[in-house]
């Protein structure tokens, strides 16, 4: 069993390797730096008297298909529907002179991906807004998050313009989402490869 798993998973290594659009991370414009931790990837920008990360995880950053029983039908030499990767992704405005970060929590809504139409629709919504002590990897429960459900337009239109000013707009949402999908899917051959050396080993 296990030898036809070790084929089986070598011969899905070659396939994805094919498909892979990206031999190495397509870059985001705007003089942002990355570092990449497994899952975890963090982008880094500084401009005049900040510094703006934006962090986000591949885990579990793959919506899942809505459409099961058109699998059934589907034709065996057609390519498989191109997955994307659209995680969460928090973003960190640290100010030289505070003691605080403002922390947005984003993501992208499920409805919104691939939805035409509506003219200068944002591709991603914050979802939840609070002050952190800069430097401080456990955020603390007991600082007040806002959290825009019940939000105030006017004031959301704020916050998504003092995102746009600081380079985190529609445009970088979607060069985070290839990004991200490149960053998942090497990372998902990487786990058939030591998946593979796993079942072999003896």
């Amino acid at each position: 069993g296990d030898k036809a798993f070790a084929q089986f998973l070598t011969d899905e290594i070659k396939e994805e390797r094919k498909i892979q659009k990206h031999k190495s991370l397509p870059k985001i414009s705007g003089g942002w730096e990355l570092e990449v931790h497994g899952t975890e990837a963090k982008l880094v920008r500084k401009i005049a008297g900040e510094k703006i990360t934006v962090t986000f995880n591949i885990n579990n950053s793959i919506p899942p298909s809505a459409d099961d029983e058109t699998q059934e039908e589907q034709k065996p030499d057609e390519q498989e529907p191109e997955l994307t990767s659209t995680p969460n992704f928090v973003v960190e405005v640290i100010k030289d002179d505070t003691k605080q970060s403002l922390v947005l929590d984003c993501h992208y809504p499920e409805d919104e991906i691939g939805a035409e139409g509506e003219e200068e629709s944002d591709i991603f919504t914050i979802r939840e807004v609070s002050f952190q002590p800069t430097g401080e990897s456990d955020w603390k429960d007991t600082n007040y998050t806002l959290n825009t459900d019940s939000l105030d337009w006017a004031l959301y239109d704020h916050l998504m313009d003092f995102l746009a000013d600081r380079g985190v707009d529609n445009t970088f949402a979607d060069e985070l989402i290839e990004l991200s999908t490149a960053l998942e899917h090497q990372e998902y051959i990487k786990f058939l490869e030591d998946l593979k050396s796993f079942v072999k080993c003896q």
